[in-house]
């Protein structure tokens, strides 16, 4: 009896022990982004913008980069307008040249650089027969090359300082293959794999990298999206998925989720319900995940005889079904967003 209460003990004082070890680890690792320069590509609206929003509140100044000047200086004017401090740089993060550049203009105005955002992305909706070589090269340069190319440019600042963070934001279409997003997916698995490997290899030089891997996000992003194959129907399943509650996450929340990660250094963050359940589905049973999608396909639009490869933005695909009601938070969300 002494001897399982003796083991009882020291089986609870480890577990215990443990517990504070990693508490202990984890508290070390927070950081406030109070004064810290944080750069955002992909930051002048959606998801980025909504970041960028949030992190102006906990007094952080921020370099915003994005390929289109208007939208950087409409995103601008409006953080500036609550005393934020903000420089934007129009910037195409698939040039590797365009990239040393910004870096360059960033740390001129602000001196160093503490924290990097890899934000920036593109999205192309349709069946895989619509998908030609010229769409998985634009997912591949915006979603993979383009953090490489700006982490590459960044690592030498951040192991010179001996501290930074790196948040990928990838998807859950970077963890479970999602149908008519091919192209998408196959960049963000990539990126997800990148991502990981940093992480991995970089906090030895106390650089800490989060992977986040987000559902669907209500930043009104649809808009914005190339459509193939029927345009008015995927365009319509793809815009009302993203404003379904429950189904869809807020891009505010979803901020906020990663936001938090990166402070606390978290190797990873999945936001909504459905996103972790599909994950953890995935990583448990990955052909049943798999199954499950193909029976998903099976409720998409088909390509049609003609197997329409021309390119419309969501914009240009518009229907009586959406807009309509049922698209009323994505529409909301594109208003508030700098999707319009």
């Amino acid at each position: 009896m002494k001897r399982k209460t003796k083991a009882f003990l020291w089986l609870i004082g480890s577990l215990g022990a443990a517990y504070a070890t990693k508490k202990l680890v984890r508290d070390s690792r927070e950081i406030q982004y109070k004064d810290k320069v944080v750069l955002i590509t992909g930051g002048s609206r959606g998801l980025g913008l909504v970041m960028a929003r949030q992190l102006a509140e906990a007094g952080a100044r921020l370099a915003l980069c994005a390929r289109d000047a208007q939208e950087l200086e409409r995103a601008a004017q409006e953080l500036f307008e609550t005393g934020a401090d903000v420089l934007t740089v129009p910037c195409d993060v698939t040039d590797p040249q365009q990239i040393n550049e910004m870096i360059g203009k960033v740390r001129e105005r602000f001196g160093t650089i503490d924290v990097l955002i890899n934000n920036a992305g593109v999205i192309q909706v349709g069946p895989l027969e619509t998908m030609s070589r010229q769409e998985y090269e634009e997912a591949m340069n915006t979603h993979f090359w383009g953090p490489y190319h700006t982490t590459q440019a960044l690592l030498p600042l951040l192991r010179q300082k001996g501290e930074g963070r790196i948040v990928n934001v990838a998807s859950i279409g970077g963890k479970v293959a999602i149908p008519h997003l091919a192209p998408y997916s196959a960049s963000k698995f990539a990126l997800v794999g990148f991502s990981e490997g940093l992480r991995a290899e970089l906090m030895k030089s106390g650089i800490l990298v989060t992977t986040a891997c987000p559902g669907l996000i209500r930043t009104g992003s649809p808009r914005n999206a190339t459509i193939k194959g029927d345009h008015q129907k995927e365009y319509a399943w793809f815009s009302i998925a993203d404003s379904i509650p429950g189904l869809s996450l807020s891009a505010e929340a979803t901020a906020r989720a990663i936001l938090e990660a990166a402070r606390k250094g978290e190797a990873e963050v999945v936001t909504s319900v459905p996103a972790k359940i599909l994950t953890g589905l995935h990583g448990w049973f990955p052909g049943l995940a798999t199954d499950l999608m193909a029976l998903t396909n099976r409720l998409l639009p088909k390509p049609g005889t003609l197997k329409n490869t021309t390119a419309q933005k969501g914009y240009e695909s518009q229907s009586w079904v959406s807009p309509s009601p049922v698209t009323q938070l994505t529409e909301k969300a594109a208003a508030q967003n700098n999707e319009m």
